[in-house]
């Protein structure tokens, strides 16, 4: 298998997303006592700061190949 470049913002994501389904769990089976509405802006501030990281990640990427390719133009 091929290597893929790190993905920062996927890796948050995901991180959020089971903490929020372990959260759910854990109050499915009785050990822990929380509201609904707690889980869900947790796991929707989650996704917009994985977004954001996505987003910082991919302009850092963009603006290294830039330079990459404007040196090697020289």
């Amino acid at each position: 298998m091929p290597r893929h470049e790190f993905q920062p913002g996927r890796l948050l994501a995901g991180i959020v997303l089971l903490t929020a389904g372990v959260v759910y769990l854990l109050d499915a089976a009785g050990e822990a006592d929380v509201p609904w509405f707690l889980v869900i802006p947790m796991a929707l501030g989650g996704l917009c700061l994985a977004a954001l990281v996505g987003l910082v990640t991919y302009a850092v990427r963009r603006d290294r190949r830039d330079r990459i390719s404007e040196s090697s133009d020289r």
